[in-house]
């Protein structure tokens, strides 16, 4: 089953935010989200049963999966370091 993708206000922002200074970073961000719908807890996430968390390159994304709507919301982009 393939989940839907909801990037929360906030995580949008912040990524056209980076965009203006990294745009190549920020397309794989984008790229590895899109992939969480068809594997919303792939290799390299780690968190809780429905809080998880990825590192694409220097960012890292924080998602909320519903699996009752089957749904993964993007709750938070930052950078690391």
């Amino acid at each position: 089953m393939i989940a839907e993708i909801i990037w929360e206000p906030e995580a949008l922002a912040r990524a056209e935010r980076f965009a203006t200074t990294d745009p190549a970073g920020v397309r794989q961000v984008f790229a590895s989200v899109d992939r969480l719908a068809g594997d919303p807890r792939p290799k390299g996430a780690f968190g809780s049963a429905d809080l998880l968390r990825v590192h694409v390159g220097v960012y890292r994304v924080m998602y909320e999966i519903d699996g009752g709507w089957v749904r993964v919301s993007v709750i938070h982009l930052g950078r690391m370091g």
